[in-house]
């Protein structure tokens, strides 16, 4: 039997331009930083809200990766 060990990491992403460009900008920043990324799961999406227009978009995220392959 193989076994596995992942790392799971808590990130919180955010863009002016969308929540896609705010996952991918935290998914490519921790993947700069040494991390292997296998995974995402978005937890929170919130905004930032400024004279009735949205000024930005937020999004709280758990990304994981196998360690030690």
């Amino acid at each position: 039997m193989t076994e596995a060990v992942y790392k799971k990491l808590e990130l919180v992403g955010q863009s002016a331009l969308s929540i896609e460009d705010a996952v991918r900008g935290a998914v490519a920043l921790a993947a700069q930083h040494g991390n292997r990324i296998d995974w995402f799961e978005v937890t929170e999406i919130r905004g930032a809200v400024k004279d009735g227009e949205i000024r930005d978009f937020q999004v709280v995220m758990k990304v994981g990766g196998r360690i030690g392959d």
